[in-house]
């Protein structure tokens, strides 16, 4: 037998042409938006004054399993991508196991992330439509840098809130947004009626996903030609992302493998729910069983200990309702530095599959989280950014579980990006100043009780 590269890429004829639908494989689709006025499920065109009309149309097709990826979209798609496959030798030799451990690695662009995937589909979308410009938030900065690259590509004009403490916590993440002609505005700002209200409610907060999505929305629905983007948790970004899982799966069959263990973080589910996509199917159709995980930050616990209802996406009430595990929109999570798993809602869809027990969820310390980054970075030489390094903690974990079984389990997980602009992070692990926080049960409930009634 050959023995398995490193690394692997596919060639730019063998990257995937289409996206993958997860929702048409499900036996049980996600539960419908609810629209915030009527409470009734979302129709197409409520979503019109919202999102661009073909990404409206992404976000309710349930039942479409294969999109085609405009060409346009592929073009750009071919400055970065196909994403290497890399199998992690030198950390098996770390961990003596016999686990064989691969990761897809999305950090080789300039956001340093998977999030471009969505980016470059959603401004290109936007500008075929002929508008104007695109609001979003952002928590890290990853998707705010790969959205500022893709309206920079499409020629559309772009306007950031950026959650308040990674604002601070990342300066230089402003300034590569800024290059690409990007307006950054920390948020909750004095620029809008919503962070206006939460800034009368506490001025000192340090802001949330939540507060941003609002503001962005509301910025997009009072400005002409304008619509909102966002970065995770939506259907439509899970679709897009559908080609990390894509070319995982390829480039595993290539070497006649196949996982035992899929792995992720999860913070709204755009990585994860791309990375799983086709393994998910071949569970769904029962052709292949792999254990599924989802990695989530024990700061911000959202499907470990949050609840399955319906909730709104943003802390402002501006959004549609989605059935989702979430900790309530008013949670304020602690500024732990993994900025991009800091929402208070889970995807519905990885929602409605962890609900119907096709995957599991493991909630992890930020302190043990670095440990597993910093080991990673030692013998792979790859800088791993915080949300990605809970995914790491994790299949070190289970590689060290086939260590005491003996069992060579074949693990995949998903390397959402790089670690550069997450410095104050690492330097306040190796001073030891870094802390964990562990919300009490106290604690979370003066989230859930900003939960809407259910009907």
């Amino acid at each position: 037998m050959a023995k398995i590269p490193h690394r692997l890429y596919l060639t730019e004829d063998q990257m995937p042409k289409q996206w993958y639908n997860l929702r048409a494989d499900m036996k049980e689709k996600p539960d419908p938006l609810i629209h915030p006025g009527t409470h009734q499920p979302l129709a197409e065109q409520d979503l019109y004054p919202i999102f661009c009309q073909k990404l409206a149309h992404q976000e309710l097709d349930n039942d479409t399993r294969y999109i085609d990826i405009p060409e346009p979209v592929l073009d750009m798609y071919k400055l970065y991508r196909p994403s290497p496959l890399c199998r992690a030798y030198n950390l098996e030799k770390a961990l003596d196991t016999p686990a064989k451990i691969y990761y897809k690695f999305e950090g080789n662009n300039t956001s340093g992330s998977h999030k471009l995937n969505s980016a470059i589909a959603q401004a290109y979308y936007a500008k075929e439509q002929g508008l104007k410009g695109l609001t979003t938030e952002t928590g890290a900065g990853q998707w705010g840098t790969a959205l500022s690259e893709a309206c920079a590509y499409f020629g559309l004009d772009l306007k950031v809130f950026m959650v308040k403490v990674s604002y601070e916590q990342k300066p230089f993440r402003k300034a590569i947004m800024q290059t690409f002609d990007a307006n950054v505005t920390p948020s909750p700002s004095n620029t809008t009626e919503a962070g206006r209200a939460i800034l009368a409610h506490d001025p000192t907060t340090g802001g949330s996903l939540g507060c941003a999505i609002s503001e962005a929305v509301e910025v997009a629905t009072t400005h002409e030609g304008y619509r909102y983007v966002l970065g995770s948790v939506l259907n439509q970004v899970l679709l897009h992302q559908s080609i990390i899982g894509l070319e995982s799966k390829q480039a595993m069959e290539m070497l006649d493998e196949y996982p035992d263990i899929v792995i992720g973080c999860a913070g709204g589910g755009s990585n994860l729910g791309g990375l799983i996509s086709p393994f998910m199917q071949d569970k769904l159709l029962g052709k292949a069983d792999p254990r599924i995980i989802a990695v989530e930050p024990a700061s911000c616990p959202s499907l470990t200990r949050g609840k399955y209802v319906y909730d709104f996406c943003d802390t402002g009430h501006v959004t549609p309702l989605a059935r989702m595990y979430t900790l309530g929109n008013g949670f304020m999570p602690a500024p732990n530095h993994a900025g991009g798993l800091r929402y208070h809602g889970m995807s519905p869809i990885l929602s409605k599959l962890y609900h119907d027990g096709y995957m599991e969820a493991v909630s992890v310390k930020q302190t043990d989280v670095f440990d597993a980054a910093v080991q990673f970075a030692k013998v792979e030489t790859i800088l791993p950014a915080p949300e990605s390094s809970h995914a790491i903690r994790a299949a070190i974990d289970e590689a060290l579980k086939c260590k005491e079984t003996g069992e060579a389990k074949t693990i995949l997980f998903g390397l959402t990006g790089t670690g550069y602009f997450d410095m104050a992070a690492y330097e306040a692990y190796h001073n030891g100043t870094m802390r964990n926080h562990i919300p009490t049960d106290e604690e979370l409930q003066i989230g859930f009780d900003t939960i809407p009634p259910q009907e």
